[in-house]
């Protein structure tokens, strides 16, 4: 199979992983409620998806590194299609937690994902290519919200077993379809570097190490801001402007729109023409701007226009992030570099709804956003300070970020 053809084919299995996601996870704040379940409490069950993903991306993706891409996507493939279906049979709060917790244990597939992408790419057209991962997690979610929002009508369960059909097809699809991408070679050069687990000392040593620390560290802090505004977005939509499930089901589908065309056709563009620590610093400035702007929308149509750059530069900023760190780290590192990256996404997640709801509920719809834009006002300075200034990026033979 040729690389386009691989390319192609893991767009495909993003795309349907990513649309299988996507219908029920607008929801999950109402499903949670119908049980009795407060925005804190919402909050929660949005955190313990992430707290699973937190400690098994990183292991995924290094696992992925030794022993190949594609077995670690049908296992984590075949846990999300699990933990749909549990979700379609709880009658409780708790079984609600469980299919949650059982989805963020075996999330790690778009890492590893990722790290296919890595390595069927050279530098030169790695951000094109991740930011077909992103076009396809844009297109999941122009397609699964909207459907999830019509299904809900018969039921939240409805869109629960719908997801778990999907995950299904999509396991179906990477047996029978997809190639691995790491060769023999490849595997037994990785094997003889006998690198260590994932532990607290591994990642403290990876925060710490130059371009790749302060790369994971932006991408800690972006990411907790992010997840206050997305965490939130389905209550804050409801509290303030009336929104039901197939409204919001409606809002996160034209935010995927803007996705699809931002990292399907956009991004590859603007790495062609800009440094990545120039577009890192750019779009986290215009997220915190936009974010501020989020705080106190006073109209459906006003909060249209500003999702319009936020989704634009979330798009380009994770594509471009991700890009980056795989620059700054030997080609056998990919996974487990990728699947850090992930697991500092998911801990911020675990913080920040619970943090993003209780904002909601006792300082107004107005709280998450100046939190938000706050962090990233503070993170752009951060940027400019260590990436515009590390040797390793300005020197005359620097890491091309």
């Amino acid at each position: 199979m040729t690389d386009k053809k691989r390319l192609l084919s893991i767009f495909l299995i993003v795309f349907i992983d990513l649309l299988g996601f996507s219908i029920i996870l607008p929801l999950l704040p109402f499903y949670a409620e119908s049980f009795g379940a407060s925005a804190t409490t919402v909050g929660f069950l949005v955190a313990i998806y992430a707290a699973g993903q937190m400690f098994s991306a990183p292991i995924l993706g290094r696992l992925s590194d030794r022993y190949g891409r594609r077995p670690f996507l049908i296992i984590s493939i075949l846990g999300g299609a699990i933990s749909f279906f549990m979700l379609g049979l709880a009658t409780n709060l708790t079984m609600l937690f469980i299919a949650r917790l059982v989805a963020g244990m075996t999330a790690g597939n778009i890492s590893v994902a990722q790290a296919y992408i890595t390595d069927i790419t050279d530098t030169k057209n790695r951000s094109r290519g991740l930011g077909l991962i992103g076009a396809a997690f844009g297109l999941g979610f122009v397609i699964g919200p909207a459907m999830g929002g019509l299904l809900s009508q018969w039921g939240y369960f409805v869109p629960s077993f719908v997801a778990a059909g999907i995950a299904s097809i999509n396991f179906v699809v990477v047996i029978l379809w997809l190639p691995e991408s790491l060769t023999k070679e490849r595997k037994d050069e990785i094997a003889s570097q006998n690198n260590p687990p994932i532990s607290i000392k591994s990642v403290r040593q990876a925060l710490a190490r130059p371009v790749v620390g302060t790369l994971l560290q932006t991408r800690l802090f972006y990411g907790f801001a992010f997840a206050l505004f997305q965490s939130v977005f389905a209550l804050y939509g409801q509290y303030r402007f009336g929104l039901n499930a197939q409204n919001t089901g409606y809002v996160l589908a034209y935010v995927g729109v803007i996705s699809v065309i931002t990292q399907g056709g956009l991004v590859g563009k603007i790495t062609d023409r800009f440094a990545d620590r120039k577009i890192i610093l750019v779009s986290t400035a215009i997220i915190a701007i936009s974010f501020l702007a989020w705080a106190f929308a006073p109209s459906i149509p006003i909060l249209l226009l500003i999702l319009l750059p936020i989704a634009m530069n979330a798009g380009i900023l994770n594509t471009v992030i991700n890009t980056a760190l795989t620059k700054a780290v030997p080609s056998i590192e990919f996974g487990g570099i990728l699947g850090l990256s992930a697991a500092l996404e998911s801990a911020t997640r675990v913080i920040a709804p619970s943090l993003g709801g209780f904002l909601l509920e006792k300082l107004g719809t107005s709280a998450p956003g100046i939190l938000s834009s706050l962090i990233l006002i503070w993170l752009t300075t951060y940027i400019y300070r260590f990436i515009f200034h590390d040797p390793k990026t300005t020197s005359p033979n620097p890491i091309n970020i």
